[in-house]
């Protein structure tokens, strides 16, 4: 019954997530349409490119739209990646939930037929072992949520440690271009890692949404998930395409990414402790019952 309410409220909060992410998706796609066109403009014979040769900034302008449509094209892909993830997880519950459907007929039935028998025993163990029995269950369904949250942090640490291995890398060969001459080749590993970064990025985001959702199951509101987001609300993936196209502004926001991914980190490691002491304090309160239980059923 346990699972099946906890079940029941994952479903809601999955409907919902889908349908935000699947709102966001349409504005980002229609944001890419946008930026799309605008780079079509400048590659096609039009007013835009005349002018644009005229003032003989085409070649940058190209570039920065071009820049900018990849922006919106990453975004998108990242945001229907999140969306499948959400989507294959309330598929999920959903079918679990399915499976617990008999649940509530079942525990009613149970406790019936345990009423009769305890009241016909005249057994006086029968008033302290449905007490015992409910607080059993309550107790392993939270240990079962507990773990199941603290597995989730532990990937989502995995993930960010990832992320930041990437982003020194990154950051590394963005010291070596700016200040020593690096090169294109430099400059195309340099890229090439914080292109690795951005992946490794949205990967832990998924799993530090899988966090949220576990620790909305363990029903504790001081118990948070961090997001990879910058200070406005700036989604993690925006810190590589606004304004990268000097060396300088590229490892600045390479900085401020490697700030905000250690901060998450941290808050991760945190709660991750928290759960693990919740565990441990459940566990031992979850023995206490067994042990009382045992008692009462072994007295003679």
């Amino acid at each position: 019954m346990r699972e099946r309410d906890v079940t029941a409220k994952r479903c809601s909060d999955l409907r919902a997530r889908q349908n935000e992410l699947e709102t966001e998706l349409a504005s980002l796609q229609e944001g890419y349409s946008s930026e799309q066109q605008d780079v079509e403009k400048l590659e096609k014979m039009s007013m835009s490119r005349v002018l644009a040769s005229l003032a003989g900034s085409r070649d940058e302008q190209l570039g920065r739209e071009r820049a900018e449509a990849d922006a919106a094209r990453y975004r998108v892909a990242e945001a229907k990646a999140r969306l499948d993830t959400v989507r294959a997880e309330r598929q999920s519950a959903e079918d679990r939930l399915a499976g617990l459907e008999s649940a509530p007929a079942i525990y009613a039935a149970v406790l019936d037929e345990k009423e009769r028998h305890l009241t016909a025993s005249g057994d006086a163990r029968g008033r302290s072992l449905p007490t015992l029995a409910a607080e059993r269950g309550q107790l392993k369904a939270e240990l079962k949520e507990t773990n199941e949250a603290i597995q989730a942090a532990a990937a989502a640490l995995d993930a960010l440690s990832q992320v930041q291995d990437r982003l020194g890398s990154a950051s590394g060969w963005s010291t070596y271009d700016t200040w020593f001459g690096g090169g294109m080749i430099a400059s195309s590993i340099k890229h090439e890692r914080m292109d690795e970064a951005a992946q490794a990025a949205a990967i832990a985001d998924q799993r530090l949404a899988v966090l949220r959702t576990e620790l909305a199951d363990v029903g504790d509101p001081g118990l948070t998930a961090p997001q990879l987001a910058l200070s406005g609300g700036t989604r993690f993936a925006d810190v590589w395409f606004d304004n990268f196209f000097t060396d300088i502004a590229v490892a600045d926001r390479i900085r401020q990414a490697e700030r905000q991914v250690a901060e998450s980190a941290q808050a991760v490691e945190r709660l991750h402790a928290r759960l693990t002491s919740r565990a441990s304090d459940t566990q031992a309160r979850l023995n206490a019952t067994e042990a009382e239980r045992d008692s009462l059923l072994t007295a003679r």
